[in-house]
């Protein structure tokens, strides 16, 4: 799956999902082959360059595999928000610390859930803590 994430394969990225699997990020979570596609293709876009490298992985154990990775990218496209709005593209390079728990069942993924501190990821891209106005 790295090498398909990295070509921004989408097809051989599905390749390794089951047709029902579910995909859960920070920003939502994404069921069935379509779903899954939307939301890697939206990392693609806002981050053309968008590589992911995966420093350890523990997968030779019963579910789940578990894989920390580093993702790289520059920010060039528009970046959609959990919210809705998009961000468009800063120019900023990212390199974002994740991980992530694999549950496979015949050789695809079942679920996959991601993790990263989406702090982290805006503050990169120029962003940080917005005044809470109360009342």
């Amino acid at each position: 799956m790295t090498d398909a994430i990295n070509m921004h394969d989408i097809r051989g990225i599905l390749a390794c999902y089951s047709p029902n699997a579910v995909y859960v990020t920070p920003s939502g979570v994404a069921e069935g082959h379509e779903q899954i596609a939307w939301m890697y293709q939206q990392f693609f876009t806002a981050f053309p360059d968008f590589h992911v490298t995966a420093w350890f992985e523990l997968g030779d154990c019963e579910n789940p595999a578990v894989t920390e990775w580093t993702y790289t990218g520059t920010h060039k496209g528009p970046f959609l928000l959990p919210d809705g709005r998009e961000i468009a593209g800063t120019g900023r390079h990212i390199a974002l610390r994740a991980t992530c728990s694999t549950f496979v069942k015949d050789g695809r993924i079942v679920t996959h859930r991601e993790y990263f501190d989406q702090l982290e990821l805006y503050s990169q891209l120029g962003f940080g803590l917005t005044k809470i106005e109360h009342g």
